[in-house]
């Protein structure tokens, strides 16, 4: 091969995943190796094996080495609102008070571009800390929040998904628009930025509560218009929402009946929570390829249920896992792993650990049909990677003193991690995790 000086190496433990494992002894759904290398250029994999057979390609390329350190792909988010990275934490309400109170007065803030591309830096921030490269995400309802969302994105040249949130009723004044609005902005938000640079939108009425049948028509319009984006909305994550969608729209069969009418549905609609469904949502689910997303640290927080996961899978239903910032309670992907153990626990069902980091790698990236392209470590991919340390605190070093199998570590990793366990995030191929932007911003907000 010719090696060029943009050819750098990443030596270190290496976790890749082919297809969701089912436990330790299934190794054709996964690749370990223990002295291995990724070989990177112009942000991109170039090969991925052992170090002696990478660094042969590339003799003279620079080494960051990460020994003892896990490399594996980047984590993926799959359901995040960027506007509410300010209302995490905040006490005392389930799904709908939680809305009025807190969520839908910090939006009307994101009206401001200075107010929203400093948050958007704050939120980018956050989620390379924590080792995710990639998410797709809720903005507000202004295209001030877009645009400071996807500008964000490119300076760091990250593959992300969003979109503004269409909501014409049950809102503030200030967050609401219009069906005809709703139309036009997004539609110029997905001609400015669907597919610039590693940039995806995502067609997003916010839920059925928020959108007359006017705009919902809009939605399925646009949808139709542009079937290559994304889209996204809430279903079912709590019995006051699906009552209230009952009475507003008395017509629909069903929650997801609303969706299905406007012509929303099909493998590229996310769905996020989906817990209390009827058996007819689920044989829709089956037909269209709707993805459901479980967002577990949110769902315990607001008390609004347990995700059947096994339930759905037994139906060959692909399922999403994600933060669901700001009702979620941490940006960490582990820690996220860490709640869904026990939810799914409480349902006697099983998580392993291998199962658990292909879900958020290949899994996710499987759910966006975005495999090609992240969520892995094979050559062409895009270079988003992940660095952990398993020792990173003083419990995770005592309790790996006493792990002997790689599954054990991930579920070290699992249960105790969260971003000090991420020692270094590569979104293609550059090193984010330095501190430097962080710093930037405390100095401009100051």
């Amino acid at each position: 091969m010719t090696q060029t000086d943009q050819h750098t190496l990443l030596r270190g433990r290496i976790l890749d995943f082919h297809a969701s494992p089912q436990d330790e002894a299934d190794t054709d759904a996964y690749s370990y190796i223990e002295d291995g290398a990724i070989l990177i250029a112009d942000g991109k994999i170039i090969a991925t094996g052992t170090f002696a057979k990478v660094s042969a390609l590339a003799p003279t390329a620079p080494i960051t080495d990460h020994r003892p350190h896990l490399l594996m792909p980047g984590f993926i988010d799959t359901h995040v609102h960027f506007p509410q990275v300010q209302v995490i934490a905040s006490w005392g309400a389930q799904l709908l008070d939680w809305l009025n109170n807190y969520t839908f007065p910090e939006e009307t803030r994101f009206e401001s571009p200075t107010h929203s591309a400093l948050m958007a830096r704050h939120f980018f921030d956050l989620l390379t800390s924590h080792g995710t490269t990639t998410a797709v995400s809720y903005c507000s309802v202004h295209t001030t929040s877009v645009d400071a969302y996807f500008t964000e994105a490119a300076r760091r040249n990250m593959c992300m998904i969003g979109g503004k949130v269409m909501m014409d009723r049950n809102a503030p004044g200030a967050l609401m628009d219009t069906p005809q609005s709703s139309y036009d902005d997004t539609k110029a938000m997905i001609g400015k930025w669907h597919g610039a640079g590693r940039a995806h939108y995502t067609i997003t009425p916010r839920f059925a509560i928020t959108s007359t049948p006017e705009q919902m028509e809009m939605a399925g319009a646009l949808v139709a218009e542009y079937p290559d984006c994304f889209v996204q909305t809430h279903l079912s994550e709590n019995h006051d929402e699906i009552a209230y969608t009952a009475e507003l729209y008395p017509e629909a069969p069903d929650y997801l009946g609303v969706y299905e009418h406007y012509g929303l549905l099909s493998p590229k609609m996310l769905l996020g929570h989906s817990i209390h469904l009827k058996p007819r949502e689920i044989d829709v689910l089956v037909d269209t390829g709707a993805k459901p997303v479980f967002c577990p640290t949110s769902n315990l927080f607001l008390g609004s249920g347990l995700f059947d996961d096994a339930g759905l899978r037994a139906r060959g239903i692909e399922n999403a896992i994600a933060t669901d910032i700001g009702a979620g309670t941490s940006y960490s992907m582990l820690q996220t792993l860490n709640e869904g153990y026990k939810v799914l626990q409480l349902q006697n069902q099983k998580m392993h650990p291998l199962r658990a980091f292909h879900w958020i790698t290949r899994g996710n990236a499987e759910i966006l049909g975005l495999a090609d392209r992240i969520g892995t470590l094979a050559p062409g991919s895009d270079a988003d990677i992940v660095v952990l340390d398993s020792r990173a605190t003083h419990a995770m070093d005592l309790r790996m003193q006493r792990a002997d199998s790689l599954s054990e570590e991930l579920f070290i990793l699992q249960m105790l991690g969260d971003d000090r366990a991420v020692e270094e995030t590569y979104v293609a191929g550059q090193a984010m995790k330095e501190g430097n932007l962080r710093s930037e911003i405390l100095l401009q907000s100051a």
